[in-house]
């Protein structure tokens, strides 16, 4: 029997690791024309599995599958697909959470570095011809700041090991991770609101789900010290843009170093991009090389497993499993 699997979008220059792969087992790689709920929905349909990037599955496009086995997708979140509707269809979504530990870290911490030590508006002021940085004044030394980690999972545990140097005060909000776990890292497990009373800088690594959209609003910029940072490497809907502007403005918070927006439809209008104080990089912190050829083989190793008989090693919604190995027995 071949095999379909469909592609709703990909920010690769090409597809042909997973053409390589796929041929081995005798499937067809099918590329959607549009990332629209009905272009997908045409190359979809009748296809054995998905291979997904930003494209959103809504209920409306997981609804139309015929007989989906797998819905694999190229990054770590799931936020874009609709898994209620994929788990209720019986179909397994699979993730690659280990794909650019080492590129969230190095991002996150660059950032952290160029808004403490005031990089980019440094380097404007020389460019534009003047020698000085006394409008830049205060900068502080990082060694025993109070570093916040908001979600202690991977790439935070992978970005606590590369500021050890760094001497920081170490705390952390998660209410999912075990203490003993934090303590191996030398990281202090804390309410969120102790964290942002407490912090000088936070860094955000929590996935976007209907319990962590909107966490960062004006009433926790209220919260966080007037000179403290605010870095972003996540997801954007974790943080209100209007009100993460307005709260720099305001001067209630320092800055902020994001490399994701709430509304990443930017233009010249966007609350946040003519903030001086405020760097924001174009979602392009999982980036290098060696990271989407990762993400390529990863995500479509998953489909493989899944199209050959066998467990994938990442599934998003376990309990479809669970339903197939009860069936099985």
């Amino acid at each position: 029997m071949k095999f379909k699997v469909a592609v709703t979008d990909y920010v690769f220059p090409d597809l042909e690791t997973e053409r390589k792969e796929l041929k081995k087992i005798g499937a067809d790689l099918i590329e959607s024309t549009g990332s629209d709920e009905e272009s997908i929905i045409e190359a979809a349909k009748d296809a054995d599995a998905i291979l997904n990037c930003y494209a959103e599955l809504t209920p409306k496009v997981i609804e139309s599958l015929e007989k989906c086995q797998i819905i694999a997708r190229y990054g770590i979140g799931v936020n874009n697909v609709d898994m209620s509707s994929a788990t209720k269809k019986r179909i397994i979504v699979t993730n690659v959470p280990d794909y650019c530990i080492e590129e969230v870290s190095d991002h996150a911490l660059a950032l952290i570095l160029a808004c403490t030590r005031k990089i980019c508006q440094l380097n404007a002021t020389v460019k534009s011809g003047k020698w000085d940085f006394k409008d830049y004044r205060p900068m502080y030394r990082l060694e025993g700041q109070t570093l916040g980690i908001v979600s202690f999972g991977k790439i935070p545990r992978r970005l606590v090991e590369k500021v050890s140097a760094y001497k920081f005060n170490i705390i952390a909000y998660d209410p999912y991770v075990d203490k003993g776990i934090a303590a191996k890292y030398n990281v202090k497990l804390v309410t969120l609101e102790e964290l942002l009373k407490e912090s000088d800088i936070i860094t955000v690594h929590a996935p976007l789900t209907k319990e962590t959209k909107g966490m960062f609003g004006s009433e926790q910029f209220k919260m966080m010290k007037d000179s403290a940072y605010l870095i972003n490497t996540a997801r954007g809907g974790l943080i209100k843009d209007d009100d993460l502007a307005q709260a720099v403005k305001e001067g209630e918070i320092a800055g902020a170093g994001l490399d994701v927006l709430e509304d990443e439809n930017v233009n010249s209008h966007h609350p946040l991009v003519n903030l001086e104080n405020v760097i924001i990089t174009p979602h392009s912190a999982f980036y290098s090389e060696q990271a989407l050829k990762d993400l390529q083989y990863k995500a479509v190793q998953e489909v493989v497993r899944i199209l050959t008989g066998e467990r994938p090693k990442s599934c998003v919604n376990p309990e479809v499993l669970k339903k197939q190995i009860k069936e099985e027995k």
